[in-house]
């Protein structure tokens, strides 16, 4: 019996070896039978959902299936073409393009690509239909033609914000909030205090949308050769149906997609073919492949202690302490590095790991690696805390930014549990053990103590923006205050230092660098892109790094380690909703970013 156990496992061993053999030759069949790029061809793109600012490395995503396409994956994808005599033109299907500045990037791309001369066309079966198709509009109108179905509308209706406020509810069920604050204008704790905007809130909320509706007015205005007054008297009489559309001047023609492409197929001349972008880019190869080399680092999602991590509940991702330091040590060590660009996309979240990543920023420029931050949607608190030691920082104008302050508190539940016939008794060691206790209110000794933690807090984030960015601490203060602005609004106020994308990162690197404007670099990825057998032999639970470092910029080991992360994902939700003994979940440097429909 003991020979048949042994040669059992023996025989699911080998079995095991062979998958991995056979998932591997099969992917070296894949990549070596790869077509080309046709002569003649027409790139096509659908955005119908917004794209992702990154994909982590932790999974066999690309080896059983297509990544997603990211946004720098149609940024470049656009550059490259821009040069490439065999792409004639480009043709978009928009439905839901994202965010603000994830728009701009996609207008600046665009735009970009019509100025070398071919042309650029969007579509949609309709901009809003009876619901709010801005956003869509905003990007189709960098186009040189944009066209609906007949049966389509143009929903140019404009912003909207909206903030639940769910202080009566807590009440109701028995939930106290217990939270501090700095200062006036750091607003994630207001919807569960608040039962309405107040007026610092809406002082800021009011601002920030203001700004972003007139870089929207601002924008169509251009892009449909239209005096601003009258987009922002359209936009006071929209829906446009069909026709009306046309009327406006909002849109060029009525047309399906199938007339669209026909017509693009025939400008492009005889034997011309359509092919998505990121196939495009797949085959053509990415730009910035040779010369200098400048890393990229991604600080993408919510910062937390630790690794980066997808976030199996929102679908987003965590930007991990210890992983985006051990990613900015890497690049520090290569040589061949002389710069390094920081993409930043977060709302912020614990402090100590935002100062973890902000301490390696800093020690790659006092090493002489020069800093380049872009922002993407929001780099707000926790998440400007990591920007603002760049040397530079570059944001759209959409970009939400700033948010310089911190909260702490938490959830106070017996009440709740009480109702529902569960009874909390506590023997405690320490005077201060039930600081973090959602059975029981802080004590007046406490309060004061979380108080003199967000003075702290505040003053070091505060004095280390105004050293980073060349302030007196009061004008930095007085711009401070835990208030959101826009990027365009935060360049006024000296908080970064240029509007745009990653092509004005790229160009800011080139600078620091001290290369020619045009000089060839070559972008490497830090951490580096694992192989596809690695991350196999990972997820098998085959992982030993070299060093702290090699563990860090790893991801999660074997699937077991994965499933109980995401049990711990479920459990934090619930420790933020004061639903378990965890109480507060730490100092928080977060900025939630405010509902725009749009």
């Amino acid at each position: 019996m003991k020979r048949f156990f042994i040669g059992a496992l023996a025989f699911i061993g080998a079995l095991s070896i062979l998958f991995v053999v056979g998932v591997v030759g099969l992917l070296m069949l894949a990549a070596s039978s790869k077509p080309g790029v046709p002569s003649n061809l027409v790139l096509e793109l659908d955005l119908q959902q917004p794209l992702p600012e990154y994909t982590l490395d932790t999974s066999l995503a690309g080896a059983f299936g297509e990544e997603p396409t990211s946004l720098r994956d149609v940024v470049e994808g656009l550059e490259k073409a821009a040069t490439d005599p065999r792409v004639k033109s480009l043709v978009v299907r928009i439905g839901q393009p994202g965010s603000a500045a994830q728009v701009q990037e996609l207008r600046d791309a665009v735009k970009a690509f019509r100025a070398s001369g071919k042309r650029a066309v969007a579509y949609a079966d309709g901009f809003g239909e009876a619901g709010n198709g801005t956003g869509a509009y905003y990007l189709a109108s960098a186009f040189d033609a944009v066209y609906i179905q007949p049966s389509g509308d143009v929903g140019l209706t404009g912003l909207v914000m909206e903030t639940p406020f769910a202080r009566d509810a807590f009440a109701k069920f028995g939930v106290k909030p217990e939270f501090g604050k700095r200062a006036e204008f750091k607003n994630a704790v207001n919807s569960f205090t608040d039962e309405s905007y107040g007026p610092h809130q809406r002082e800021a909320t009011e601002a920030y949308g203001g700004s972003l509706f007139q870089q929207v007015v601002k924008g169509v205005a251009e892009g449909r050769k239209l005096s601003e007054d009258e987009v922002r008297a359209l936009i006071d009489r929209a829906p446009f149906m069909g026709q009306a559309a046309v009327d406006a001047k909002l849109v060029d023609g009525l047309r399906y997609r199938d007339e669209i492409h026909d017509e693009l197929k025939k400008q492009a001349g005889e034997g011309a073919e359509f092919l998505y972008v990121e196939k495009y880019l797949e085959r053509a190869g990415r730009p910035h492949q040779t010369g200098t080399s400048i890393a990229l680092i991604y600080g993408v999602g919510e910062v937390l202690r630790g690794k980066s991590q997808s976030n199996p509940l929102s679908g987003g991702q965590v930007m991990g302490g210890d992983t985006v330091a051990a990613a900015f040590r890497k690049a520090v060590e290569d040589p061949s590095v002389k710069a390094i660009i920081f993409r930043v996309d977060s709302p912020g979240g614990s402090y100590s790991a935002s100062d973890t990543i902000r301490r390696e920023v800093q020690r790659a420029r006092e090493a002489g690696k020069p800093v380049i931050v872009t922002m993407g949607t929001y780099a707000a608190s926790g998440g400007y805390f990591v920007a603002m030691a760049g040397d530079k920082i570059v944001a759209q104008p959409g970009t939400l930014t700033g948010s310089i302050g911190v909260y702490n508190g938490k959830f106070v539940t017996s009440e709740l549990w009480a109702k529902l016939g569960v009874n909390f008794d506590t023997i405690a060691f320490g005077k201060n053990a039930t600081f973090a206790s959602s059975d029981q209110e802080f004590t007046p000794e406490q309060r004061a103590q979380l108080e003199s933690e967000l003075d702290t807090i505040y003053l070091d984030f505060t004095s280390r923006a105004a050293q980073a960015r060349n302030m007196p601490l009061e004008k930095l203060q007085a711009v401070a205050k835990g208030r959101v602005w826009t990027g365009e609004d935060a360049l006024e106020r000296g908080l970064v230092d240029a509007l745009g994308g990653y092509p004005k990162a790229l160009e800011l690197a080139r600078e620091a660098a001290k290369l020619e404007k045009d000089a060839p670099v070559r972008i490497v990825v830090f951490p580096r892109p694992r192989p596809t057998g690695q991350v196999l032999s990972e997820l098998l639970g085959n992982h030993e790094a070299d060093n702290s470092d090699d563990e860090a910029t790893g991801s999660h080991a074997a699937v077991s380690s994965q499933v109980l992360e995401q049990v711990r994902a479920v459990y934090r939700v619930g420790a933020k909703l004061g639903l378990t003994g965890q109480g507060v979940e730490g100092r928080m440097l977060y900025a939630p970013l405010p509902e725009v429909r749009w």
